[in-house]
């Protein structure tokens, strides 16, 4: 693969003070992107200002808030690179982040997407958890009974734009917040072979205000996602469905319980043992093994 070029596009809602450690984690890879689009939605903070400092070396796109997928879709369009890259402005990457991935795009050329190996970390910087799950090959199957085959949020994510293209770019609505990267993935996975590089190459800021922590959001979205993803999935896999369900809803159970939201977790729990029976020995053990991690001061 001679010097490919790769557009990074980062959107941004209110997040400026990260936003300058995200954009120089960038510049500094050791393959440098092609270009670099902030499509700043709507912010009200210093954003601006922080850009401003970068110049020319970053190309600053502005519009109403809409949503993290209509601001990247919207990066992505005005992009010219044969392959796109993904960063929350909340979080950064290590230097070698797009080189490891484009040495597995150039071993193999049926691959559509790579994702990385994942550092969580706190506003202080101290390590949370190491996000090293994932798969490589065709994975639409795993992704629909949610076993992990992208390991993180877009930030991990490098994709080739043929293939962005030919699935539809990301579903803007913005009820499919934060579920919008897997419903996205789905759609890649069903369409061309997925790439995992281990390694951890990015780092995921956990401070408080990330989707994921809203529950009850994170519970609307992704039931929504997997509704959207079936409409699209062949009748092989439509028959996953009960199965499907059952893994979103045990994954609720466990959000539920670890935010010690007893109701959610019963109601979640009811839910996935309705729609997959073999979960209730699982449940059976649930809370003992959230304590469990509580006392020894692990993460879950």
């Amino acid at each position: 693969m001679d010097k490919p070029k790769v557009s990074v596009v980062i959107p941004n809602y209110n997040y400026g003070r990260f936003l300058g450690d995200a954009v120089e984690s960038v510049l500094g890879q050791s393959v440098p992107p092609y270009e670099v689009i902030v499509v700043d939605d709507g912010s009200t903070d210093e954003s601006l200002e922080v850009l401003s400092a970068f110049g020319e070396r970053v190309k600053v796109v502005r519009q109403q808030n809409k949503g993290v997928g209509a601001a990247r879709n919207a990066g992505i369009r005005i992009s010219s690179g044969e392959f796109v890259a993904l960063l929350d402005a909340d979080d950064f990457w290590l230097k070698e982040k797009l080189e490891k991935q484009l040495e597995l795009f150039n071993s193999d050329s049926s691959v559509g997407l790579v994702t990385t190996g994942m550092l969580e970390v706190g506003l202080d910087g101290e390590e949370i958890a190491r996000h090293q799950e994932g798969m490589s090959g065709f994975c639409a199957d795993d992704l629909l009974m949610f076993r992990p085959v992208v390991s993180g949020p877009g930030s991990t994510s490098l994709f080739r734009r043929d293939v962005f293209d030919a699935v539809g770019g990301f579903d803007e609505r913005k009820e499919l917040h934060p579920s919008e990267d897997w419903e996205f993935s789905f759609r890649v996975a069903q369409a061309s072979r997925i790439g995992f590089v281990e390694e951890i190459l990015a780092v995921y800021r956990n401070h408080g205000g990330n989707g994921h922590l809203r529950i009850p959001r994170l519970e609307r979205s992704m039931i929504l996602a997997l509704s959207t993803a079936l409409e699209g999935a062949s009748d092989e896999q439509r028959r996953l469905r009960r199965k499907s369900f059952g893994r979103v809803y045990s994954t609720l159970a466990g959000s539920y319980l670890r935010a010690l939201q007893p109701g959610g977790f019963i109601r979640m729990a009811a839910k996935c043992a309705v729609s997959d029976p073999a979960s209730l020995m699982y449940f059976a053990e649930f809370p003992m093994r959230v304590i469990r991690r509580r006392m020894s001061g692990r993460h879950t």
